[in-house]
């Protein structure tokens, strides 16, 4: 056999296919019917330039059209998350990103329609031809003799707060295999993050804690995930707030530290919260089960040369909840993994 057709099968090989999805092309379809509806609705004299509507803020929206996405149009066959997301011309623009791909959506600003891409009705459109989504195994995870699994979250977003809930129980087991670390800059010598001054704060006492009080950060953590009361779970975690307060007014302490965080996220280009990468690689929880306690065990445990006995221990494979919540799911058996997250 010629050496080329070797190498090019050799090469399939390597790649792997582990969903098939049928030649008609699914995310063209779901355009072309959403345009009619789109086309019927401004018949009507209702639809974006008709009556006025209650909008919705554009993260929001996003995160609705990313969870319809996920339930509906992809049905398991791969995990949209928000890259960003804008306004534009009337309507919310986002970037999605589908294993690994970049896709253009539209949304009207009350939430209600959904446009997975734009047709440019001047061009002839492509044939096209099977796709496939590579889902990641725990073969396919680089190992280590102790694997780090870095998860970049900001502290008050709720898919941020959900990824500290579901990798707590994991902590108790793996917890010198977890790093959580923040997104973030630094402008003028103060901290600044996505949601505003309050987070950018609260960002910088996580950080302090978990470098100067290691052993009370998940203590402080699972505290302040419940309702965000900050004073009232500095007293329960048992916190020193000298060295606290010290390390955030001394930019030689708690600001280097913040800073060597997002130098962190920024050679990774991390784009949202949470992000995770297990031994310097980019990983998604939900090829391994979503956010769920179990799920990132599992994935920790992949990173492993040799898995630890611990590896066996069964966790719960609810979903954990998000944003703040009194408990760890909001319902028993709640296992539907949505892959949102708050956009930078």
């Amino acid at each position: 056999m010629p050496k080329e057709k070797t190498e090019e099968t050799e090469n399939k090989k390597k790649e792997g296919v582990t969903i098939k999805i049928p030649k008609t092309n699914f995310w063209m379809i779901t355009t072309i019917i959403l345009a009619v509806v789109l086309v019927v609705v401004l018949v009507k004299g209702q639809g974006i330039t008709g009556k006025v509507v209650a909008s919705v803020g554009a993260q929001d929206a996003a995160n609705k059209a990313v969870d319809y996405i996920n339930k509906y149009l992809l049905q398991g066959q791969g995990n949209a998350t928000i890259v960003s997301v804008k306004e534009d011309n009337g309507l919310y623009y986002a970037k999605l990103d589908i294993a690994g791909r970049q896709y253009d959506t539209y949304m009207t600003t009350d939430g209600k329609l959904l446009f997975p891409s734009v047709i440019d009705i001047s061009q002839t459109p492509e044939t096209t031809t099977a796709t496939t989504v590579k889902t990641m195994t725990c073969a396919d995870i680089t190992k280590a003799d102790k694997p780090t699994l870095e998860a970049f979250i900001v502290s008050n977003c709720p898919y941020g707060l959900q990824m500290q809930r579901a990798l707590a129980p994991a902590a108790k087991i793996l917890g010198s295999n977890i790093v959580v670390k923040y997104i973030g800059s630094i402008a003028n010598g103060k901290i600044t993050s996505m949601h505003g001054d309050n987070e950018a704060q609260e960002n910088l006492r996580q950080i302090c804690i978990r470098e100067e009080q290691n052993a009370k950060y998940w203590d402080y953590v699972n505290c302040y995930i419940q309702k965000g009361d900050t004073n009232t779970c500095l007293t329960t975690a048992k916190i020193d707030n000298t060295k606290l307060n010290s390390c955030m007014t001394d930019a030689k302490k708690g600001l280097a530290y913040a800073q060597k965080d997002f130098d962190a996220a920024d050679k990774y280009q991390v784009s949202g919260s949470p992000t995770l990468f297990l031994n310097g690689q980019k990983v998604s929880e939900f090829d391994f089960g979503g956010r769920s306690a179990d799920a990132l065990k599992t994935l920790i445990c992949c990173g492993f040369n040799k898995q630890p006995t611990v590896c066996t221990q069964k966790l719960s494979t609810d979903q954990a909840a998000t944003s703040f919540s009194l408990t760890y799911s909001t319902a028993s058996g709640s296992t539907a993994a949505t892959a949102a997250g708050c956009a930078t």
